[in-house]
């Protein structure tokens, strides 16, 4: 049986409710529990247990992280947890410190990770898709999605987890396709969880 922990980095706004985050996540949920995954959940602007955190991440294979495109990064509550959960799980749980030795103490920096697994962002953004990948959009000025998030990708890499393909759903408040997004999430869902682990 695999093990899953779906973080939840969604925070409450007025106009953003958290809704599609959620949705997503509750289809995730269902399709992986009728794949026999044992799952476990957090959502990172409820309260939580750092050490316990540490133990769903050393626990889990894959880790699916669920979390709205917010200035660039990730929300404040999901940073915050980010924070206190990775750098307690930093010095020994869940990597070796930064992977530097006595021997060589200007090497493989960012290599000490102890963790097996894989981890799947999945994100929602206001952003097009024609927002990225394109050097005429002078904003971007061609990044593409997983560059707009090498932060998070260098975060999983120094505790050792692999990733799987990212998943965004686009425009998702001035011009939603909701719809749509369902069904490629769940196509995604069973691609990269279902079929490939």
């Amino acid at each position: 049986m695999k093990k899953i922990l779906i973080i939840n980095g969604h925070q409450y706004y007025p106009f953003a409710e958290g809704k599609l985050n959620q949705a997503l996540i509750d289809r995730a949920t269902s399709m992986l529990g009728e794949e026999d995954f044992d799952i476990k959940t957090t959502v990172t602007e409820n309260a939580y247990d750092v050490d316990e955190e540490v133990e769903k991440f050393r626990w889990a294979d894959i880790v699916l992280l669920q979390t709205p495109l917010n200035w660039m990064g990730v929300t404040w509550s999901f940073k915050k947890y980010l924070d206190e959960v990775l750098t307690t799980g930093m010095m020994g749980k869940m990597s070796n410190g930064d992977g530097r030795t006595e021997e060589a103490p200007k090497k493989n920096y960012g290599l000490g990770g102890l963790l097996k697994g894989k981890y799947m962002m999945s994100v929602t953004a206001n952003a097009p898709k024609e927002a990225f990948n394109d050097p005429n959009e002078k904003f971007f000025n061609g990044l593409s999605e997983d560059e707009l998030l090498r932060p998070m990708h260098l975060n999983f890499k120094w505790f050792g987890l692999e990733p799987l393909k990212t998943f965004f759903a686009y425009d998702v408040m001035k011009n939603p396709e909701v719809d749509n997004d369902f069904v490629r999430f769940e196509k995604h869902i069973k691609e990269e969880l279902i079929q490939k682990i």
